[in-house]
């Protein structure tokens, strides 16, 4: 009874926020003092399971119960056993923080997007998000990554797409964000066509209806109209250049200016002429001949 106490007591104090994150899940908000994510227990659209990281508590809120690591994992595995828990949670003890290690709360709130690491796309939460505007996460994830970033003290992770200077544009349900050096993007293979969008869900979209096109063409991802023109000298270098910009004022004044400006430059948002973008397009499209439930 005493070594099970003792494995009990060393338990308790691992980190719960390193428990999830080793499971898979990661925060959508995050401070010094707690953490929210989408339940572990349960599916959800809405972040209500909260991470005291003071008491190292949680709190489902759609539930309404918690408790510590144990209770947790517990609660995840069929309502497992004490000693089942214990057996899990020892399996990566050389992974876990524990709660005396716990250096998170020491920093300090940050103006500007800091960007903490980068990996492969593959977490389900952001592969949901792709689904849910009917991109294929496959064609997705050839060019962007999974990127986590904190910002004014709160840590987040999301789509990133790299811009030609470093720079990320970051995406996820709640959040669209870029961290500086802000610029274009540019995807280079040597091609002789260059197909050109606003932004990486134009992009990801363009893709997903036409999976060869990465066999032929380049591809250049504006971030921002404002980038139209610092891109000029990239554009012109390529015999032809096919124009996905939205159908808003904005977009349609870019679109016109470049076909005045760059030799065999094609406008294609004929494709999408009854949608703003082909984002939305996708979507629609999908729907279109998408079999009712019966």
């Amino acid at each position: 009874m005493k070594t099970q106490k003792l494995q009990c007591d060393q338990a308790r104090d691992m980190l719960i926020t390193g428990f999830l994150r080793n499971a898979g899940y990661l925060a959508y908000r995050e401070t010094p003092k707690e953490a929210w994510y989408l339940s572990p227990l349960r599916d959800e659209r809405v972040p209500s399971f909260k991470v005291s990281k003071i008491l190292n508590r949680w709190y489902d809120h759609g539930l309404g119960r918690g408790g510590n690591v144990i209770d947790l994992v517990i609660e995840m595995n069929n309502h497992c056993t004490v000693q089942q828990a214990l057996s899990i949670l020892s399996r990566d003890i050389p992974s876990f923080s524990f709660q005396q290690q716990n250096s998170f709360a020491v920093l300090k709130p940050k103006d500007e997007i800091k960007i903490e690491k980068v990996l492969p796309l593959k977490h389900p939460k952001l592969i949901n998000y792709l689904s849910s505007r009917n991109v294929n996460p496959h064609q997705a994830a050839r060019y962007a990554r999974q990127v986590y970033y904190s910002l004014k003290g709160s840590t987040y992770f999301a789509i990133g797409l790299k811009n030609v200077s470093g720079g990320w544009e970051l995406r996820n349900p709640y959040f669209k964000n870029s961290s500086s050096p802000k610029n274009y993007s540019l995807i280079s293979r040597a091609k002789q066509m260059l197909s050109v969008t606003e932004g990486m869900f134009d992009f990801f979209s363009l893709l997903t209806l036409y999976p060869g096109l990465p066999l032929k063409s380049d591809f250049l991802i504006l971030n921002s109209l404002s980038f139209t023109e610092r891109a000029m000298p990239v554009i012109e270098n390529y015999s032809k250049t096919c124009l996905y910009l939205d159908n808003d004022p904005a977009g349609r004044k870019a679109t016109q200016k470049l076909l005045e400006k760059v030799n065999g430059s094609v406008d294609l948002s004929g494709v999408y002429t009854s949608k703003n973008d082909l984002n939305e397009f996708l979507v629609s499209h999908s729907r279109r001949f998408r079999r009712p439930r019966r």
